[in-house]
């Protein structure tokens, strides 16, 4: 290592183009840059006159061919050493060292080194020393060949939509034409692939005017669905307005225009928005939504702002109880309903927010309202209108208890809402299957309908049976044992 280091002294001391460092030479740092420079810069030209051997690779001092990665990195690293390193002679150290900064990138060593080579790819210190000493340079670290042949190479529309399916980076400039664009789709929808469908539709719509794009995919039904999702997802409604209006899809545009209500925050806004709509090419079914939708809206300011103000003025006795927990506007017609039978269940049918006036505007069905109906008056503890909606006269004046819906279902929702033990014994009356009643009266404790059912039923054993449950004291108790001691009665056990 020794007579290594002084082989290099020699060779220095000796050389014509550098004189020998001693302590005691009076030129400055400045006069030995130039010496230095001079001095690679009489060496590149001597390497310059053999590059017309084109099988001659330039290596480093260490063995490293000029220009690699390694080389790149080793020469970057050795300007980084401090000023008194002693394995670097004669070359002025320079006391900067830049920045490096975080990549995730594959490439992320090519932002460091920016370059400026001679011929040959030999780096020329006077390019490098012309700049501030504060920054270094080293040659640029390109892409690996295979990736970048991949990217600029001259594929058929076949190959790059393979390309795309294995996560290759291909560019899709090169097809300029009308006909390799679309045929370029083509092998994309054939590749049943849609994120490539999509991509390959993004570059599509950038590079093709709309009139056209939209013409070709008239013919092209599952690249177009992908379009319109794309349209969709990416919130480009007026696109897909133009998209419609060029397919003839009337319907779609018309429901396109009414979703932008959504959007409106503004309740009066909303409303009259929802007007202009009335005009739109809806289908009949989608005209009779539109219309109830915006009904309905018009109903719920009227409705909002009147009991605002009664509540406000502590006018309803109703809203001192119950306080309104949330606006009525924009609720759901169902949600409308259950609040007018829950505040104004006794108003006319002439007034907006009579539940039988909602009923009758929108054409509710009967179990839809029946439903609703019970829920708010078993909610409010409203028996008696609870029994009103079960009783039914017929043409002689006979009245009769119907529902819509079975007893069972009526029964949880009493249950549900806790009602006591007398209003549920009449709706377990009703049921007309004998075990499903015995069930329903065990269930909610209706004493009285299993002691009549058994009774009726002449069934000795099961009331014998049903009496060791109550104290002998009980009102049950004793009421059995009076059915139990009744002569009258003819058991069948």
């Amino acid at each position: 290592m020794a007579r290594a280091k002084a082989d290099e002294d020699d060779y220095w001391n000796s050389s014509k183009f550098a004189q020998a460092f001693t302590f005691d030479d009076e030129d400055d740092d400045f006069t030995r840059l130039k010496e230095s420079k001079k001095a690679v810069n009489s060496i590149s030209a001597l390497v310059d006159e053999d590059d017309e051997d084109d099988d001659v690779e330039k290596v480093s001092w260490s063995g490293e061919p000029v220009g690699s990665i390694s080389w790149s990195v080793k020469e970057t690293a050795s300007s980084l050493r401090p000023v008194g390193d002693s394995r670097e002679l004669g070359f002025p150290k320079i006391n900067a060292s830049p920045s490096l900064p975080k990549n995730n990138s594959g490439y992320s060593l090519s932002s460091l080194f920016k370059v400026k080579t001679k011929v040959g790819g030999i780096l020329s210190s006077a390019d490098s020393f012309s700049d501030t000493p504060a920054r270094h340079y080293a040659p640029e670290l390109r892409k690996p060949k295979c990736e970048l042949k991949d990217y600029i190479s001259n594929w058929s529309p076949e190959e790059t939509v393979l390309k795309m399916q294995q996560g290759k980076v291909v560019s899709l400039e090169r097809f300029q034409s009308l006909q390799d664009k679309m045929l370029l789709l083509d092998k994309a929808v054939d590749g049943h692939d849609g994120n490539i469908i999509t991509a390959i539709l993004i570059y599509l719509k950038r590079s093709l005017c709309k009139e056209v794009l939209f013409r070709e995919l008239v013919a092209r039904e599952t690249a177009l669905q992908h379009y319109i999702h794309y349209l969709k997802e990416s919130g480009e409604q007026k696109v897909l307005l133009d998209l419609f209006r060029a397919l003839g899809r009337t319907e779609d545009e018309a429901l396109l225009q009414y979703k932008h209500h959504l959007t409106i925050t503004d309740e009066n806004k909303r409303r009259d928005f929802l007007k202009t709509c009335l005009s739109l090419p809806f289908s009949p079914e989608d005209a009779t939504h539109v219309q109830d939708h915006y009904t309905l809206l018009e109903r719920q300011i009227i409705i909002e702002e009147n009991d605002k103000m009664v509540e406000r003025n502590g006018q309803s006795d109703l809203f001192k109880r119950f306080p309104r927990k949330s606006s009525i506007l924009n609720m759901p017609l169902i949600t409308t309903l259950y609040y007018s039978c829950f505040y104004h269940y006794s108003e006319p049918e002439g007034t907006y927010s009579s539940p039988a006036n909602i009923r009758r505007t929108f054409k509710l069905a009967e179990k839809q309202y029946f439903l609703t109906a019970l829920g708010a008056r078993a909610k409010l503890k409203a028996w008696t209108d609870v029994d009103s909606l079960f009783t039914t006269r017929n043409w002689l004046g006979f009245t009769k208890k119907k529902s819509p819906v079975a007893f069972q279902r009526v029964l949880d929702i009493l249950h549900k809402n806790n009602a006591p033990v007398q209003v549920l014994e009449v709706y377990v009356y009703l049921l007309e299957d004998l075990e499903l009643k015995i069930n329903m009266a065990h269930k909610f404790k209706c004493h009285d309908v299993i002691i009549n059912t058994y009774r009726d039923t002449k069934d000795r054993q099961q009331l014998l049976g049903y009496q060791r449950k109550f104290d002998r004291s009980s009102v049950e108790h004793r009421k059995i044992a009076d059915l139990l001691n009744n002569s009258q009665i003819r058991w069948k056990n």
